[in-house]
Formats: structure tokens, sequence, C-alpha cells
């Protein structure tokens, strides 16, 4: 399977503006077996198809790689099966990541993965975000926080910026609905302390026309930290939920 993985990844990231390495492709098959492997055990991920795998995680994943500033402490909040923890390590060997996830099994998997591929600047924590963002150890301690398919936008403000530091951003991945989440969400980054610095509304690019066009539409908004975050934020999760800023 590799060398065709290979093949397919590279035609994927050529398809959208990117180039890997010989290196990043490798690590890249590596990180497919292994996700395909555990799989079998543990629910990772619906996509399984090698040429949607490439598309829809990794591709989607490193339409944010070149956000984070060099050699970044960066925190990626419900990180699950890890996107986009392990696609940005194998692209950015600079940044210091802490993928964060309440699912043990899973932030297991993502370290065990990351060892295997000898990502060694991945770090897990088995936490709730929220718990985190009050935590003194971690409370506005990353220069860059991300999120994907996590929450609406509104909630996900409020469990990430309290991670973020002044001068710091925060990136949430979104499809087609984006524009309208954030729409909803202004207020809150405003209560929250950050303002929108900006948005990128593309499409991702499936060379084999297997994927509906629908499915490709992507909005990355990016949030700067312009003032420390209000102590009484984040609140318990059923608060964030019940009662969204």
């Amino acid at each position: 399977m590799e060398q065709n993985f290979k093949t397919t990844l590279t035609t994927v990231f050529s398809a959208n503006g990117r180039t890997l390495t010989e290196i990043q492709g490798d690590l890249f098959s590596r990180l497919t077996d292994e996700m395909l492997r555990v799989n079998r055990q543990m629910n990772l991920t619906a996509v399984t198809d090698l040429a949607e795998i490439a598309v829809k995680h990794y591709a989607d994943c490193a339409s944010m790689a070149d956000l984070p500033p060099q050699g970044a402490a960066v925190c990626d909040i419900g990180a699950g099966a890890g996107f986009p923890t392990l696609p940005l390590a194998i692209l950015r060997p600079d940044l210091q990541i802490t993928a964060v996830d309440s699912t043990e099994k899973r932030m297991n998997y993502v370290f065990q993965t990351a060892q295997l591929l000898e990502l060694n600047r991945i770090r897990t924590l088995t936490a709730r975000a929220e718990e985190l963002g009050k935590d003194g150890t971690y409370r506005e301690s990353f220069d860059f926080v991300t999120a994907r398919a996590v929450a609406p936008l509104n909630i996900l403000c409020e469990l990430c910026l309290p991670l973020v530091k002044v001068a710091g951003c925060f990136c949430a991945l979104k499809a087609a609905g984006g524009r309208e989440e954030l729409e909803q969400a202004t207020r809150a980054a405003e209560l929250l302390g950050a303002t929108v610095k900006e948005i990128r509304e593309f499409s991702l690019v499936d060379p084999y026309g297997e994927i509906p066009t629908d499915a490709l539409k992507r909005v990355l908004i990016v949030f700067e930290k312009t003032a420390p975050t209000p102590d009484q934020y984040p609140r318990r999760y059923a608060k964030i939920q019940s009662k969204p800023l």
C-alpha cells in the first residue's frame, strides 16, 4: 500500500497547492497504516478510503499548517483521533503540540502513534478544555490553539480562548457553515478578549472527483487574543452549552 498511497497523497497535496517532502510522505503513509490498523478495534474515523483520507483528513489539516508562528506552543482541543495534531506535527516539526481530549483511549492512541512516528514534540492530555482553562498551568499559556469539528463556534470560543496568550491566536477549522457560526460567535469572542483576525474560505480539491463538492467547502476562522479573558470564563460545560455567550 505504501508506494501507491504516497502517489495518491502527492497528487492530492499538489491539487491543493502544496508539496510534500519524501520524509513527510513516508510519515503520512505510516500514520495511515497505523490509523487503519487501530480503527479495526477502536472507532477513530469513518473515512477509510485512501483518497478520502488524503483529502478529508490530511489536506484539510494542512490548510492551517502555515498559521502557527515558528516554534509556537500549540494546543489542539478535541483532538480525537489526532486531527490536526498528527498531520500538523508532520508538516511543522518546529511546533510543540499539546493534544487534548476527554477520551483516554484516543489520547493513548495519539501518544503511541506519535512515538511510533518519532514525532517527539507532541504531548497528550486527557482532560476537558473548560477545566484546563481554569488551571493556572495552562490558562493563557499557548501561542496558538486550534479545534476541528468539535462544537459550534460560540461554544468553541469559550473552550479555547481562555487557553490563548494575549497576542496569540485561536483557529477554528469549519465546514461550509462557518460564516453563519461566526455571526453567532462574534459577541462571545469579544467578551473573551478576542477579535477576528482572518477568515479563509475555500474548497478542498479532490483530484479524483469522488467526493461531493459541498463536502469540500471549508472556512478557517482565526481570532487574535487582544486582552486577557475575564476570570469567570470558561464556565462549567453544562452552562456553556445551555447558555452560550
